[in-house]
């Protein structure tokens, strides 16, 4: 199922026709007149040439299947975009509406001129405030006001798009590569060995004038085949916490049933708790081929364990114009956290290096590309984490391996870490 906004048009008439349906407005105050919906029909393409608002259809697998768009208001003082939708019943419960909004936050976040999205959906709504709170709105409180000839009780939802900002800001650690050798003061160059051994899981890197590579070669084994089949990794991570050999206690609990099988050293290298967390990337072109950034807990209290995925790149998900990038908060086994993860379509040629960061309160995280905003998720993790950072090598259904295609780098030319401000 493709869905797609187009600008509203002349002939898109009909779909408000439609959607003037006791069923579609009994949220609403009911159905308008028909020269009521003229005019409404009038006001949208009118506000779009005025660039006052920015109206669109929304299209499934090319037909219409509803309408959604943002326009100027004040909200509460500040200047805002509100916006509202509709999806024909035929299109209801099937994630239609909330992949609209999804692209059309991103749309706000594109136009700038704004940084505040709003929406007033009637507190007798339950699919439309649910839609806000999982599109990462927050509640501002509910209000009435006067509505087609009675009232209508609101509840107020709101969501910052604004740009990350760190300008006037000191990076706390800015990890440029740029020494003679890896910083192991910060950093461990082993994937989770207590489950595995340092010698399996050993990371293959190198350091030279553009950063940091993490390379895995024709020569690098599985890390793990007895719990991971042929996955390869090449992995830093900056901590190191597990239990004695033969207990169940270690980060990054991937499965049921993981025993230590390497007793390994306590590293508290570089943990971070909240603020803003930066990587700048290149991520690798090749269908076998996984990079990732996602700071996990540090794991010293079995809870503490959810995990910030800044950036997911699978390179089968890559090509000429673009591709998607992972990101948002995985509960692994912290019972405290839901999992909101989405991937996110980000155009340009993800084998150049981008940025990819989180900004990290206690009451949400944001997450962002370039700088410019992508998601939001209204939870937050409160202990320590540690920074994990690699490239996976997955096998394949009938054992082969792309050797021509060998090594897979992955290149890295900073990460940095910012306290709150």
């Amino acid at each position: 199922m493709t869905i797609e906004l187009r600008p509203w048009g002349e002939d898109d008439l009909a779909v408000l026709q439609r959607a003037n349906t006791p069923e579609m407005t009994a949220h609403l105050g009911g159905p308008e007149t028909d020269e009521q919906v003229r005019e409404r029909h009038a006001r949208y393409l009118r506000l779009n040439d005025s660039g006052e608002a920015c109206m669109m259809r929304i299209d499934v697998d090319g037909k219409p299947a509803g309408s959604i768009g943002y326009w100027q208001v004040d909200h509460e003082g500040e200047p805002a975009f509100e916006t509202g939708w509709e999806v024909e019943p035929a299109w209801q419960g099937r994630g239609v509406a909330r992949e609209a909004l999804r692209q059309l936050t991103r749309r706000v976040a594109a136009d700038g001129r704004r940084a505040l999205l709003v929406a007033y959906p009637g507190v007798d709504n339950p699919g439309s405030n649910a839609l806000c709170r999982g599109a990462g709105f927050e509640h501002r409180g509910s209000g009435t006001l006067p509505w087609r000839g009675g009232e209508l009780t609101f509840n107020a939802w709101a969501l910052d798009v604004s740009p990350l900002d760190l300008a006037g800001r000191v990076a706390e650690v800015d990890e440029r590569f740029d020494g003679p050798s890896l910083d192991e003061s910060r950093w461990w160059p082993f994937y989770t060995p207590h489950w595995s051994s340092r010698d399996a899981a050993a990371a293959r890197w190198s350091i030279g004038p553009g950063g940091l590579e993490l390379r895995i070669d024709e020569d690098t084994a599985p890390w793990a085949p007895e719990l991971d089949g042929d996955l390869r990794v090449s992995h830093l991570q900056t901590g190191q916490f597990s239990g004695p050999l033969g207990s169940g206690v270690g980060q990054h609990r991937f499965r049921t049933g993981l025993i230590v099988s390497e007793e390994q050293p306590e590293h508290r290298g570089w943990l971070v708790h909240r603020g803003v967390i930066e990587v700048r990337l290149a991520a690798i072109r090749h269908p076998d081929v996984m990079v990732a950034f996602w700071p996990i807990g540090f794991e010293d209290l079995p809870d503490d364990c959810g995990e910030l995925c800044i950036a997911e790149i699978f390179g089968g998900e890559l090509d000429d114009h673009g591709g998607w990038v992972g990101v948002g908060v995985k509960p692994q086994n912290d019972p405290r956290l839901r999992e909101d993860f989405e991937k996110v379509r980000i155009d340009g040629d993800l084998t150049a290096m981008h940025d990819y960061a989180v900004e990290w309160t206690p009451e949400r995280v944001r997450f962002f590309v370039d700088g410019m905003w992508v998601k939001t998720v209204v939870q937050s993790i409160d202990y320590p984490v540690q920074l994990m950072l690699e490239v996976y090598e997955f096998p394949r259904a009938d054992g082969t391996r792309d050797t021509a295609a060998l090594p897979h780098v992955l290149r890295v030319e900073r990460v940095r870490s910012f306290s709150l401000g």
